[in-house]
């Protein structure tokens, strides 16, 4: 007994021992001394602060550096902007066909069937116009008179103009056909009158002038008066069908049409001509001048 009592102690005291050495171990760890944590810390903080130093430089480099390549590769961003808002602002490619057919008639009854196209292409700025009129009065064959032209625009209301003019007279039993220069103006005059004025110049030192201008008053939505205009003036002619100098035709009329829509207008026609006639040649009579009324109907189509 006196052993075990001897071993139980020991083992008492060897506990007790055992945990005070893990308090003073505990004490020891909790009140180890300050100055060499923050001496660590900012030591630490140092370090960070020289490696966020050292790396600012590099950052701004490859931040300059691709800027400097963006610009390198992209020299023409500014060009590109420039060409989309001109093709969101009149740059765009658009295309218009009109056709219009009337006939007239005359106080004698005869009649003249006219037909005309008209279409154009291109931008606001550079337009391509093909003009097609052809004329066929009862017991005739037609005549055509075809212009292919390139337009220029110079003003917010009016393009420049040139091309070729190409006649074609079934009726001739020479000279039937002719080709020759073209160059005129096309656009709004004051009072929004559509012109269009051109010269021509063509084989046999044939020179004239002519002049075509309209306007369209609304009465309506729908119903529209136009009053219209059209002049020949002739300069020189010594071919064989010459007509004669000064003004050699004149038609000022009044056209009254519906828009079914924008698409379809049928209309009445009213107008005054003057017919100054033709040279005497080898190959024609001389003709006088004349005076007429001019009565009919017509439809116009655009697309």
């Amino acid at each position: 007994m006196h052993i075990i009592n001897l071993f139980a102690m020991s083992t008492l005291s060897a506990s007790l021992l055992l945990l005070s050495g893990q308090s003073v171990a505990q004490e020891q760890h909790h009140s180890m001394p300050m100055p060499h944590q923050s001496g660590q810390s900012t030591e630490v903080q140092d370090d960070h602060s020289q490696h966020q130093t050292e790396s600012a430089v590099p950052e701004t480099a490859v931040k300059e550096k691709p800027m400097q390549s963006v610009q390198h590769e992209h020299p023409s961003s500014d060009e590109a902007d420039h060409a989309a808002h001109i093709k969101e602002h009149g740059g765009q490619i658009y295309q218009q066909t009109t056709v219009e057919s009337k006939w007239l008639r005359n106080d004698d009854g005869k009649g003249v069937l006219k037909s005309e196209l008209e279409t154009r292409i291109g931008t606001d700025e550079n337009k391509v116009f093909i003009k097609v009129h052809a004329d066929q009065a009862e017991s005739q064959q037609a005549e055509y008179d075809a212009k292919v032209l390139y337009s220029r625009m110079v003003s917010d209301f009016w393009d420049v103009q040139a091309g070729l003019r190409y006649l074609n007279n079934q009726n001739r039993e020479v000279d039937q056909e002719q080709v020759g220069a073209i160059v005129g103006i096309h656009g709004l005059a004051p009072y929004f009158f559509e012109t269009d004025a051109y010269l021509f110049v063509g084989q046999d030192q044939q020179m004239s002038f002519t002049l075509e201008t309209e306007r369209d008053l609304l009465l309506t939505q729908k119903l529209i008066l136009k009053p219209y205009l059209d002049l020949n003036v002739i300069f020189s002619d010594d071919s064989n069908y010459a007509k004669k100098s000064g003004l050699n035709t004149a038609q000022l009329g009044l056209e009254t049409r519906y828009e079914i829509n924008k698409k379809v207008m049928p209309f009445v026609d009213v107008a005054y001509g003057y017919n100054k006639g033709n040279e005497e040649t080898a190959w024609q009579p001389q003709s006088s001048s004349e005076n007429e009324w001019l009565y009919g109907a017509g439809i116009h189509f655009k697309f």
